[in-house]
């Protein structure tokens, strides 16, 4: 039988730790539990361990994803759960992840399905424009790109660890790399509800970071797809300029933006290509990795 880790990145979540880690205790009794304290200056920590929870605590606020991996550094189950410690996810939800991964998935993400009552109509908007990108990346749909509530293999998690920021885009990097590696990935719909306590989300720093992931996913997954699109677009600008030119003066001439617009259309496809070869190098140990 397959052992079970949770982990739970948190800082202060006190308020909604409390009612959280018993509720989880009581349906995964045999899980390893896991908080991360990620330089809380509340009583997280004291939280965690009255409720029977491993507390493993940075000295200082390292951000989300640092929080993530050092719980799966420090979990020793076969399978891990990533859930949110503001109260915003359902325990009884990881049935339906595990249920799901039982079907051949190595990663499994709980979706939110429709605009859940914590989000704002800006980082709804921002998440379905994300979701939109990452499924033409793909060429498969994907549900919600951004969750934090997820159920995934260990030892193919592991792998990835070097590619996960320490900010709050670790869902986004894990789920493009588990596709970029050709592994399976699934999504469950599940209900959120609102959270406990103030979001550490920073509707303008975080907006952002979160606008430079649209970026890092085609860098990450298919930087071509990126790439390609654009240097047809300027080197199409280039010689539109030169044949509106050409029509209007009579004379067969390349005119510098013209040059300027086709050259700058083949710097950024030689670039795209470039940079399509060193995401494959990314990925060319995996297999070793795991053996």
């Amino acid at each position: 039988m397959l052992r079970l880790s949770i982990i739970i990145p948190a800082r202060n979540e006190q308020l909604g730790l409390a009612p959280l880690l018993p509720g989880l205790r009581a349906l995964y009794s045999d899980a390893e539990l896991i908080v991360v304290d990620d330089g809380s200056e509340d009583d997280t920590a004291a939280v965690a361990r009255s409720a029977g929870a491993t507390v493993v605590s940075h000295p200082y606020p390292k951000g989300n994803g640092a929080a993530i991996k050092t719980g799966a550094r420090a979990a020793t189950g076969d399978v891990l759960v990533f859930m949110d410690g503001d109260g915003q996810h359902d325990p009884a939800d990881i049935a339906k992840l595990l249920a799901t991964m039982e079907q051949g998935y190595d990663m499994v993400v709980g979706a939110r399905s429709g605009r859940s009552s914590q989000a704002s109509v800006a980082r709804w908007s921002a998440n379905t424009f994300y979701n939109g990108l990452a499924s033409w990346m793909v060429n498969r749909r994907i549900d919600d790109l951004t969750s934090g509530f997820r159920a995934v293999s260990r030892r193919k998690f592991l792998t990835f660890l070097y590619l996960l920021p320490n900010g709050f885009s670790y869902p986004t990097t894990s789920t493009m790399a588990f596709f970029r590696a050709g592994y399976s990935v699934g999504f469950v719909p599940i209900t959120v509800a609102q959270r406990v306590g103030k979001s550490h989300i920073s509707p303008l720093r975080d907006g952002v970071r979160f606008f430079l992931i649209i970026f890092k996913i085609g860098t990450l997954y298919s930087p071509l797809k990126i790439y390609f699109p654009l240097s047809v677009l300027l080197a199409g600008l280039g010689l539109a300029n030169y044949l509106l030119g050409a029509f209007g003066s009579g004379m067969l001439r390349f005119s510098n933006m013209s040059s300027l617009l086709m050259l700058a259309g083949m710097l950024v496809f030689l670039i795209g290509l470039l940079s399509e070869q060193l995401t494959n190098l990314q990925y060319k140990d995996i297999d070793h990795d795991l053996d």
